[in-house]
């Protein structure tokens, strides 16, 4: 029964939203932050710790600020996923990167983006694509019909979404080759065996490796984005930056270089992060011993 009613009422509520103006979003996004910060719960202590462990000086007032970001990226996603009007999304946004992407994807190798959990990173797929085709990876849920519906809400005319599992890897593999784009989030903990222990802010987080992988199947080059909201109404400024060094062909040296490129990304919206995150956690164990990491193919 849930499988049928489940997609229906999700879809008609993610409508309904997205029919909204963006700055009525992001106002309706400010209160429901203002109840995180105001109510006791696990996600606010958690997001207290974290951004006291990457900046011991903050204070309550960034906390706030930080999970009044949290209700606005949730409130926004509707508008995101569910608006096909480009032009009008592209309005919404200051860039003027796009000359360097467009200078990394004629050398024919792709290009992999990595897309923190900082500022609007909900809104990427949908300013990334309406210049470019490409393939991001997203971790599916367990719900079999959410999976679905993800997939279909999300993917647009040069959007293509990729499970994280074995056809899902190969996914980017053959976007990369055909000298497309791919985007991964890359302090998503990924599951015991697909990652190294690298610090994260001065503390060990378990980091993916499969974008080491990647680079040195392909040699595609290597750009961290992330859009920073600037204000109910205010649109949002994307900031992109390429890692020029390689990445190691170590596990845990290429991890440790990931996480120092998104501290520095996240170093410019720090009230932006999803502190709540739990990006410290023990990976969990895979219900089987195949890697869909170790599985990439040449």
């Amino acid at each position: 029964m849930l499988n049928k009613i489940g997609p229906i009422f999700v879809t008609v509520s993610f409508k309904a939203l997205a029919s909204l103006p963006l700055n009525v979003l992001q106002k309706i996004g400010y209160c429901a932050g203002w109840l995180l910060w105001i109510l006791p719960g696990k996600y606010k202590r958690r997001a207290w710790v974290n951004m006291r462990r990457a900046f011991p000086d903050a204070t309550p007032n960034m906390l706030r600020e930080s999970l009044i970001n949290v209700g606005q990226l949730f409130l926004e996603m509707p508008y995101w996923h569910t608006r096909q009007d480009e032009q009008e999304l592209a309005r919404q946004v200051q860039f003027d990167g796009w000359d360097k992407i467009e200078q990394a994807l004629n050398k024919g190798k792709g290009l992999i983006l990595l897309g923190p959990h900082a500022g609007s990173f909900e809104s990427l797929g949908a300013i990334y694509t309406s210049r470019f085709p490409a393939t991001v990876l997203f971790r599916p849920p367990r719900i079999a019909w959410l999976q679905e519906w993800i997939i279909k809400t999300r993917s647009r005319a040069r959007l293509t979404m990729a499970p994280a599992n074995h056809t899902g890897v190969r996914s980017l593999v053959k976007a990369l080759k055909r000298g497309q784009s791919i985007g991964i989030l890359p302090d998503q903990v990924p599951v015991m065996g697909e990652g190294a222990w690298a610090p994260f802010f001065g503390e060990p987080a378990y980091t993916t490796t499969l974008v080491e992988r990647l680079q040195s199947l392909t040699q595609a080059p290597i750009f961290v984005m992330a859009a920073k909201r600037n204000g109910i109404g205010k649109g949002f400024t994307v900031y992109c930056q390429e890692l020029v060094e390689r990445l190691s062909e170590d596990p845990q040296r290429a991890a440790a270089q990931i996480n120092r490129a998104m501290e520095d990304m996240i170093r410019l919206m720090p009230t932006q992060y999803l502190w709540g995150y739990h990006r410290y956690k023990q990976p969990r164990v895979k219900a089987h011993k195949a890697s869909a990491v170790g599985q990439i193919q040449s």
